[in-house]
């Protein structure tokens, strides 16, 4: 049987994300809309409930995108919500995942913002493993954690359940 430690629980989580949507606002006070794009799965249910968290709180309208990078060929990540990535020129883009383990994942997402000459683009991670091997800066973090290369850390984040993450 799998040992399964608890480090987040869904009040904690919910706390981290209420900081983290906070936090991009502080950011981007001076925008009127924001794209938050969602690493699909996990990043994506992060980011809608940090959409919601920030159109509960804050007057700032939130644009949802879904980056999905394919592992066999990450080069050439697609991006659900948004017809044309020119229409992202000039604006910010806030890239969400769960956790971060390499960098590798987050570093490839960036491509088609970099391509589309995106004003700001940040990112934010619920955990960041402090193991990367690729220079990804992390601009919004739940929590920092330094683990082994033989732990694992999973974000269980499922709409309208609740939320949970543990390492393994």
């Amino acid at each position: 049987m799998e040992n399964r430690q608890v480090i987040l629980n869904h009040d904690q989580i919910q706390q981290k994300l209420r900081r983290i949507a906070c936090q991009i606002y502080e950011d981007n006070i001076n925008e009127k809309s924001i794209y938050i794009a969602g690493i699909a799965r996990s990043g994506y249910v992060m980011a809608a409930k940090l959409r919601d968290i920030i159109l509960e709180r804050y007057p700032l309208k939130v644009i949802m995108l879904e980056v999905i990078v394919d592992k066999s060929n990450p080069l050439y990540p697609t991006i659900k919500g948004i017809d044309n990535t020119a229409l992202l020129k000039n604006k910010v883009v806030i890239i969400v995942d769960d956790v971060l383990n390499s960098g590798k994942t987050l570093i490839h997402s960036l491509r088609p913002f970099l391509e589309a000459d995106a004003k700001k683009i940040s990112t934010a991670l619920l955990v960041d493993r402090d193991h990367k091997r690729y220079p990804v800066a992390t601009d919004f973090v739940g929590l920092t954690l330094s683990t082994t290369n033989h732990e694992h850390i999973v974000a269980d984040l499922k709409k309208g359940k609740k939320d949970v993450v543990y390492i393994s």
